[in-house]
């Protein structure tokens, strides 16, 4: 599969969180969430429920970065922070955030091998303003040569606007360009429809996370699918 999957290929765009990520367990979305709403003085589901009813505006970057971010979580929840309260909930969401940006063990070596060969390696992220803002000190930044994320480009997949830009900043032909993501956000057909060639990464936990859009009715694939990322580039063992 392979072969098939890169023959014509010039670039490789991944997605970043469940892609490059292995994908977070529902159980540390709420500790992280609970660490947070303590310092608030919130019930943490009402935390929750607040970020995740402003997951679209975030990921957009319409909220801004992230204390200015966490403020608005606050006047939702009614809340008012002293400033202290709001420096502290900003540290710990970046800190919590941050935990998540691991990469799956085989990450690095697989794209390394796939730039060893001549490819351009492109990444494309619904996200929110932490990951943009930690990107240089993490072991990504060197190897990929176009990041685009949604929070800095104002936009979210499948929007074409994120797929033409990658391809732009790679200055490559979509055509030529073999996009890898694990279904969020509709991307794998926002790719198909950008003029990509698009496979699935299912991987062993990707059914850990029961909260992902994958998981909304309407989400299917019929097109290529990997279960591990090692399966573009054979390493061994």
């Amino acid at each position: 599969m392979t072969d098939d999957l890169l023959a014509g290929i010039t670039a490789v765009v991944f997605d970043f969180y469940g892609t490059l990520t292995p994908v977070s367990p529902e159980r540390s979305w709420f500790d992280n969430g609970a660490r947070i709403a303590a310092v608030m003085g919130v019930p943490a589901e009402g935390l929750l429920e607040v970020l995740a009813e402003t997951f679209p505006e975030r990921i957009s970057g319409s909220l801004g970065g992230v204390r200015q971010t966490m403020a608005e979580m606050a006047c939702r929840l009614n809340v008012e922070l002293s400033e202290a309260q709001l420096d502290e909930v900003a540290r710990l969401r970046r800190e919590t955030q941050e935990q998540m940006f691991a990469l799956r063990p085989e990450a690095v070596t697989v794209i390394s091998e796939l730039r060893a060969r001549g490819l351009k390696i492109g990444l494309v992220s619904d996200c929110t303003s932490e990951l943009p803002d930690a990107w240089a000190r993490l072991p990504l930044a060197p190897i990929v040569d176009a990041p685009v994320f949604s929070c800095v480009e104002r936009t979210r997949k499948p929007d074409p606007r994120l797929f033409a830009t990658v391809a732009a900043r790679l200055q490559t032909d979509p055509a030529q360009i073999l996009y890898i993501g694990d279904g969020g956000g509709n991307e794998l057909a926002g790719a198909s429809a950008a003029g990509m060639r698009a496979v699935h990464l299912a991987g062993p936990d990707w059914h850990r996370d029961g909260t992902h859009e994958r998981w909304r009715p309407e989400f299917s694939w019929t097109g290529p699918v990997l279960s591990s990322l090692t399966e573009l580039v054979p390493l061994a063992a």
